[in-house]
């Protein structure tokens, strides 16, 4: 996808602060009373909106004489008054004539903005005769609740918006995957009014963060987490504090980590403050990416630059790379994949294997307090290193274990894979089902690279407890939670452990680096880590 962003600039000005695009930030309120939804107004001032949008419909027994002026005249911020029906996704059920009513009370009543569904817009206009304030905008919107159409068809819906008198044009969509985005971002950055473009739904979260990218008119956020108007909206908070809304331009260059589920990730936690403290102008998204090859393919723009792979994708994405590092060939899966700048070739890279590898070797080093070991050799070496999974992190780990003198040994759920890849490395293949009886010594190493355990299911644990005995040193590539049961339990026999976030931040180093060419902050990613772990 080659586009540009051209952003429309709004001659009001709403908002302050220095900011690299013009798109406003809309606090959505849920209040079910007038005087929560004043107080929340207030509140989206506080975290820093542009405006706020007040929600008729989502109020408890609204009588608009009496409310519409008293929220009007106490609006703290700018405000757009929205009364939806339940035909276009609200929770009005009533009399529409008298919704009309209300909506025409409110541009009377000095309302900033307006907002009209497409289906009744050629009729409230007539109703209304050219009668309102010129500071007064209409936004005429469309919101489909099913699906998100071609561009043509955007385009084509966009045109029939504009011809209806729409100050702003608003297209809502339903994203069935995070592609459909990009057709939005298409319209967007062409049109020649204002315009929001936004995908509902996890899939279409990034049109949320990158409208500012592509000039749109306004995105919207939540006063509180959780209390969204619509699916897939995020907090004011965040857009301003973790995703820094107000420093996306138009060069900004956009990475993220590619996975499915990906809600759990801390990545965007980690990478977004750490390009912000070094002043480099980038993005970094969760992508919730089915196909692989598809998202790629779509997202072609040389701006798209790099992206973390996690579960399941870290063999997808090796697939879809022009070239591959020895190292992840070797593993056959990657962590990192980049944009070369000067011809576009996806280049991947594997650092997981080093990341937590380096983590078991200086947990080991500090085991070891007499600080035995064969000069110039890992504290690995020789050791039995017991790798559970056979996906792409258990690859990494198998690997590394090989490459520093370990004698591995791979347990997966299937035996095929646990083969195939022990053959690989040299080692010894068995089911995770045989691993509560493998204890052929004491003292062995062990490393989880399966999700089971991972949040939501906290609860479970991939081996049991009584099996953890054998092993001195017990790693675990999770890190939601940081403690895992599998590592409490294992830390409750006498096991040294390793959390998933050694793994994590020393892969995030190296990985940092690549995206930026600029050294890694890293102790300012190692206290932003431990804020949100």
């Amino acid at each position: 996808m080659s586009i540009s962003s051209a952003p429309f600039q709004w001659e009001a000005g709403i908002g302050s602060g220095v900011r690299r695009n013009s798109t406003l930030i809309c606090a959505s309120t849920s209040a079910e009373s007038v005087e929560e939804m004043v107080f929340e107004m207030v509140k989206a001032k506080e975290l820093g909106a542009d405006l706020v949008e007040a929600r008729l419909d989502f109020l408890n027994d609204f009588h608009p004489t009496q409310h519409l002026p008293s929220l009007i005249n106490n609006r703290p911020l700018p405000i757009l008054i929205t009364y939806r029906p339940i035909w276009e996704g609200g929770d009005y059920d009533g009399d529409e004539s008298q919704r009309q009513d209300a909506l025409r009370l409110a541009i009377e009543l000095g309302s900033e903005f307006v907002d009209v569904e497409l289906k009744v817009a050629d009729e409230f206009y007539k109703s209304i005769g050219g009668k309102k304030a010129e500071s007064v905008k209409i936004i005429v919107s469309s919101h489909n609740l099913e699906s998100t159409p071609s561009v043509e068809e955007i385009g084509n819906l966009a045109a029939r918006i504009q011809a209806t008198g729409a100050d702003v044009v608003k297209i809502a969509t339903t994203a069935l995957d995070i592609t459909d985005c990009a057709r939005l971002f298409q319209v967007l950055v062409h049109s020649q009014v204002p315009m929001i473009g936004i995908a509902m739904g996890e899939k279409g979260f990034i049109s949320r963060i990158l409208c500012a990218k592509f000039g749109g008119f306004l995105t919207f956020g939540s006063i509180e987490a959780g209390a969204i108007s619509a699916p897939g909206q995020t907090t004011i908070k965040e857009l301003l504090d973790l995703y820094n809304f107000r420093q996306i331009g138009v060069g900004t260059k956009v990475h993220g980590v590619i996975g499915n589920p990906i809600g759990h990730s801390k990545s965007p936690h980690l990478y977004n403050p750490a390009f912000k403290s070094v002043g480099f102008d980038g993005i970094y998204l969760p992508l919730l990416i089915d196909n692989v090859s598809d998202f790629l393919n779509t997202y072609s723009s040389p701006d798209f630059v790099g992206y973390s792979y996690t579960i399941p994708h870290k063999q997808n994405g090796l697939r879809c790379c022009d070239e591959v590092d020895p190292i992840a060939k070797a593993i056959g899966a990657i962590s990192c994949m980049i944009k070369r700048p000067n011809d576009g070739r996806l280049i991947g890279y594997n650092f997981d294997y080093l990341g937590a590898i380096a983590a078991i070797e200086e947990r080991l080093h500090l085991q070891d307090s007499n600080g035995r070991s064969i000069s110039g050799c890992s504290p690995l070496y020789g050791k039995l290193f017991v790798v559970m999974g056979a996906g792409g992190a258990g690859k990494a780990l198998a690997y590394g274990g090989k490459e520093k003198g370990a004698r591995v040994v791979v347990a997966n759920r299937t035996y095929a894979k646990a083969k195939e890849l022990a053959t690989k490395v040299g080692g010894e293949a068995i089911t995770l089902s045989e691993l509560e009886s493998f204890h052929p010594e004491q003292g062995m190493i062990l490393a989880n690279t399966t999700s089971v355990g991972m949040k939501p299911k906290i609860d479970l644990t991939p081996i049991p407890k009584e099996a953890l005995k054998h092993y001195s040193l017990v790693f675990d590539a999770i890190y939601t939670p940081k403690l895992t049961r599998l590592l409490r339990e294992a830390q409750e026999t006498g096991a040294a452990i390793v959390y998933g976030t050694e793994m994590f931040i020393n892969q995030a180093f190296m990985q940092f680096e690549m995206f930026t060419k600029l050294p890694a902050p890293k102790q300012h990613m190692r206290d932003v880590l431990a804020r949100n772990t």
